[in-house]
């Protein structure tokens, strides 16, 4: 009887330090597992996606107030930012406003010209001004661009490496027109160089509004839609 004991106890004592081993085995691979996924995220944020949410009018109506977009921080290390693509970037306006979205307008080395709430592009082939067509622009922003509201004609002549940009919403947005809120700060200036942009938006996921669980915005009340990959990036949700 005391030898059937002492082999139970002897079996309890090794089924409980195998326990423990398989415990700290799965902890470990826990541990080991959580590490690679923060490690893939961080991987994933620093040079592929980020997510933002949209706070502000400057955008409307391509891209509305609260809306979450996903920015595509890949396709500009090798290339460059193209003309009508929106951006996220850096204006290093105020520590409040770290980052901006805005279309880019000009490119480097173009000559571009504000006049009569129109925007021009100079071409080198005709030695002319050309209108540009924003067809993206809603009804209340077409033949609106302005520079402080003046009629008066501007012209800007992007740097190398720079790019110009501007809001859809051109009665609601400081851009490259106003050196981003003020040119009489010494060091500000009309243009977002290539390091300062984040990258380019390619995902926009709307608004979910969890009290109506459905896409309607809570101010606006416009439905705001997911646009994916196959959507234009000028869309507007009114039509």
């Amino acid at each position: 009887m005391l030898e059937e004991t002492f082999i139970t106890s002897q079996e309890e004592e090794n089924s409980s330090k195998e326990e423990k081993k398989n415990l700290k085995k799965e902890f470990f691979d826990f541990f080991k597992d959580l590490i690679i996924i923060i490690i893939i995220v961080y991987i994933i944020r620093t040079f592929f996606i980020l997510p933002f949410q949209i706070n502000g009018q400057s955008m409307y109506n391509s891209y509305y107030d609260k809306e979450f977009i996903i920015v595509d921080r890949f396709s500009y290390i090798p290339g460059s930012p193209e003309r009508w693509d929106v951006v996220v970037f850096k204006p290093h306006v105020s520590a409040d406003r770290e980052y901006f979205i805005k279309r880019i307008i000009g490119l480097p080395w173009d000559k571009i010209k504000i006049e009569n709430g129109k925007v021009y592009l100079w071409d080198e082939k005709t030695k002319k001004y050309s209108e540009l067509k924003e067809d993206y622009l809603s009804e209340s922003n077409k033949d609106s661009t302005f520079v402080r509201g003046d009629l008066e004609q501007y012209e800007y002549v992007v740097p190398e490496g720079n790019y110009f940009v501007m809001g859809d919403n051109r009665l609601a947005s400081t851009d490259s027109r106003v050196c981003f809120s003020n040119c009489l700060i010494e060091w500000r200036s009309n243009y977002v160089i290539k390091s300062n942009i984040i990258g380019k938006v390619f995902v926009d996921l709307g608004y979910f509004n969890i009290r109506s669980f459905s896409f309607v915005h809570p101010t606006l009340w416009i439905e705001t839609n997911p646009k994916f990959f196959s959507s234009p990036s000028h869309s507007d949700y009114n039509q």
